[in-house]
Parts: C-alpha cells; sequence; structure tokens
C-alpha cells in the first residue's frame, strides 16, 4: 500500500512540478513585458495569437512537418551509417587505430562550417540542410556506439562462448543488447546536435521549416511574436523527441543492459 502511494505521488510530481515550473516562467514572462512597457518584445498571449494566425494561414503544420522531415531523413541516415561503423571500430582494434584520429579531426568542425561546401555541392536545395544534419548526428552516434564496444564486460562474451553460440547469435544476443544502453546515449546526444543544427541549417539555405520562419518574421516585418512563436515550438518539438527517445530506455530489450552499467 505504502509503495503503491509512493509510486502514484512520483507520478504526479512528474507532472505537477514541470508544469508550475512552466506556468511560473509564463508568469514572470507576461509580467516583465507590461512592466517593462515593451512594444518590441511579445507577450505570452501575443505568441499564442501568432501560433493562430500562422495556423489559420495553413504555414504552421507546414513548417512543422519540413523540419521534422528533414531531421529524421539526416537523423535515419547517420544512424544508419554510425552504428555499424562503430560497432566495427569498437571490435577491430585496427581499424579503429587507422581511422580514429580521422574521426577525432572531423568530428569538432562544426556542422555549419560545412554550410558553404553543402551549397557549392548540393544547392540551395533539400539535400544541403540534410546533409548538415547528418554530420551533426553521425560523430556522436559512432564514437559512443564505439566506446560501448570497447567497454563491453568480458564476462559477458565469455558466457556466450561457454553457452556454444555462434558468432551471428553472440552478436545478436550478447553483444548488441549489451552496448545498446551506449547506443541509446549517443541517439539522444545526436538528436539534440541535430535539431540544433536544423534551425540554423533553415535559416540560410531552404525557404520553409521553422528556422526559416524565425528569419523571416525578421526580416520580412519585425515580426517578433512569430520569431518567439517559432524559438517556442522549436523548444517544445525538441522536448517530445528527446522524451521519446528516453522512452526507448524502458524498453524490455535494453534494461538488462542498463543494469549492467
Amino acid at each position: 500500500m505504502g509503495k503503491s502511494m509512493t509510486t502514484s505521488r512520483k507520478r504526479w510530481e512528474l507532472i505537477l512540478f514541470p508544469l508550475g515550473a512552466t506556468l511560473l516562467l509564463l508568469f514572470v514572462w507576461h509580467y516583465a513585458v507590461r512592466v517593462s512597457h515593451t512594444t518590441i518584445f511579445p507577450s505570452p498571449l501575443e505568441v499564442l495569437r501568432g501560433m493562430g494566425e500562422l495556423s489559420s494561414r495553413g504555414l504552421l503544420w507546414s513548417y512543422m512537418r519540413d523540419s521534422l522531415l528533414r531531421v529524421a531523413v539526416g537523423y535515419a541516415v547517420a544512424v544508419c551509417l554510425g552504428v555499424p561503423a562503430g560497432i566495427a571500430l569498437g571490435w577491430y582494434p585496427r581499424l579503429a587505430t587507422a581511422v580514429n584520429p580521422v574521426i577525432q579531426m572531423l568530428r569538432p568542425i562544426s556542422p555549419l562550417a560545412w554550410m558553404p561546401l553543402a551549397v557549392i555541392w548540393f544547392g540551395v536545395s533539400e539535400v544541403a540542410p540534410t546533409f548538415l544534419i547528418l554530420l551533426a548526428a553521425f560523430f556522436p552516434v559512432v564514437v559512443s556506439t564505439m566506446n560501448g564496444v570497447r567497454n563491453l564486460p568480458l564476462m559477458y562474451l565469455n558466457a556466450g562462448r561457454n553457452f556454444g553460440l555462434s558468432a551471428a547469435a553472440l552478436f545478436r544476443r550478447v553483444i548488441f543488447p549489451a552496448v545498446l544502453p551506449h547506443i541509446l546515449t549517443g541517439l539522444r546526444i545526436a538528436l539534440g546536435i541535430a535539431w540544433l543544427v536544423m534551425v540554423a541549417a533553415e535559416m540560410i539555405a531552404v525557404d520553409s521549416g521553422l528556422g526559416y520562419l524565425i528569419i523571416d518574421a525578421r526580416n520580412a516585418g519585425k515580426r517578433y511574436d512569430l520569431v518567439v512563436a517559432g524559438m517556442v515550438l522549436i523548444g517544445v518539438i525538441g522536448l517530445c523527441l528527446d522524451l521519446l527517445v528516453r522512452r526507448t530506455e524502458k524498453l524490455k530489450s535494453v534494461r538488462w543492459g542498463f543494469r549492467a552499467e
């Protein structure tokens, strides 16, 4: 009984505490605008009306869809390339010795620094921002996966071999589940970076998306209500994406890997 009540209370806290903090932020924001008598920075109600205006014009969902689609494509390609590459680099030390210096040299370069080259290679098209998102997500996935394979406890491998598992079965039933927590950490980091890069790339290379909304609202008519609306939407969607990745940590197939950490 006591344990059930404690669990229920924790669930309510997970809802009420963030909700209370959000309401407090909106309250401070609203009264800061009123007290300062600013005519530039919008109030929460003005931002909400701006969102309603975008929705009535059919632009709100269109911009959100375009941004999410670009991130989904670039992120998916980065995961499909990065996870196998990280496993290979972690499993084969000689390969890592040869390739790792190149990765460590390219990794600190901001994806936005590739923007001029991306425009030259792909033109002002959907491919340019997608390429930058791919670059942003690729390296965190590779490095996290590689480190996970390198830090794999030897007893897991010995146990699998003692049970007579084939190489394929050992990878499927032991190695990959044990490395999965590291992969998920890399996926979370990569998704956050990819979302950030998406905003900057859309401000330069395309004419749609939430990043474009912000720069266009600023340049076209100094519509700061729409600028802040775009910022709020970017933050809310980023939070939802992070929560979505966090949910995967609760799947039964990865729980034992987390307990082993």
